[in-house]
């Protein structure tokens, strides 16, 4: 399999922390919240945790805390077909092809939930065929991307499909939720808005680099399943978010790397390029010093934590994109994401 071409897409309303902090504290739920809680938000968001700005699909950030279900609903709604159109036209175009090629979508989200599924908007936004296998994945979080590439190996490997759309897409602002959770609060500080896109193919594509798929691999661990998820209070979605995580990414993100690695003879020394799901600025420093990364291993996933900050299962996708925009060491890469469940996934890829 190869990856034909990418996209990504944003809101255009960009804020930066500095924003988010003065529209907080002018809600009436910054007022509900314990001093400790208001004192946590403010040292988030005042300080340098590795995040400048995030896009919302908010003309006002006011609108942020309308926290009523069938807002965040409607916000989901109207937006996710959108970006999720948008990110999927820029890697048709970059792939070289039209949406009439495209043989199978698959979409990925966590935020919102719609039945029909996102595909069905997607298939209508983008003139795709009406028999276009559409499958619509959710409830794997921030490592949704490469569970969902790999839907699209198997397609691609059954011989079921010669080209398929790939999609991540979260508006992470239609699943705000605050209370004096210290996890609910440093989510709330962390979560932009985006979606990313692949076009999988058989063959490469038309762009300036070829991109195999290699192999891949994934752990999944119910046992740390509490530790990093979605739950629902409210009749809203509300972040889970506990204080080992950076800890379990780091380790499991080792684990599968030392698992996959060696089925092709290579040690980490070989890895010419690293793709990094951001979680935030604690999982990066975790990842950099369990597999002993140099800065320039990270420079890019830090990159765009600092520019868009954590964009869930859409993350892997900007860091792919902004890596191969540059002048990208040609040789093996790696790719890994990880998120709710708790799970981790990796791939390995082959640049030239």
């Amino acid at each position: 399999m190869f990856i034909a071409g990418l996209g990504t897409a944003n809101p255009p309303y960009r804020y930066t922390q500095a924003d988010c902090l003065r529209a907080l504290e002018g809600s009436r739920q910054f007022l509900q919240l314990r001093p400790a809680s208001q004192l946590l938000l403010a040292r988030i968001l005042q300080n340098a945790h590795g995040i400048a700005t995030r896009n919302f699909a908010l003309a006002d950030l006011s609108q942020a805390f309308d926290l009523v279900p069938d807002t965040l609903h409607r916000r989901f709604l109207e937006n996710a077909p959108m970006l999720a159109a948008q990110a999927a036209a820029q890697a048709l175009n970059e792939a070289g092809l039209t949406p009439a090629a495209i043989d199978a979508v698959v979409i990925s989200t966590c935020t919102g939930y719609l039945c029909p599924g996102l595909t069905s908007y997607v298939i209508e936004r983008m003139g795709l065929r009406p028999e276009v296998l559409a499958l619509d994945l959710v409830g794997q979080g921030c490592g949704a991307a490469i569970p969902n590439m790999r839907s699209a190996e198997a397609l691609l490997a059954a011989g079921r499909a010669r080209h398929v759309l790939s999609v991540c897409v979260e508006v992470c602002s239609a699943a705000l939720y605050l209370d004096d959770d210290p996890g609910v609060l440093v989510s709330a500080c962390l979560f932009g808005d985006g979606a990313g896109a692949a076009v999988l193919s058989a063959k490469p594509g038309a762009g300036p680099h070829t991109i195999e798929w290699m192999d891949c691999a994934t752990i999944t661990n119910p046992q740390d399943r509490d530790l990093l998820r979605f739950g629902h209070r409210d009749g809203m979605l509300r972040n889970i978010l506990s204080p080992q995580v950076p800890e379990l990414a780091a380790r499991y993100a080792k684990a599968i790397l030392n698992e996959l690695l060696p089925r092709h003879g290579l040690a980490q020394s070989d890895i010419a390029g690293w793709v990094w799901h951001g979680g935030g600025k604690t999982v990066l420093d975790a990842l950099q010093q369990q597999l002993m990364l140099g800065d320039s291993d990270v420079r890019i996933s830090r990159m765009i934590l600092h520019d868009y900050g954590n964009l869930s299962s859409a993350f892997v996708y900007f860091v792919l994109q902004a890596a191969l925009a540059g002048q990208p060491r040609p040789g093996w890469w790696w790719m890994s994401s990880f998120g709710a469940g708790f799970s981790c996934h990796g791939a390995l890829l082959r640049i030239s």
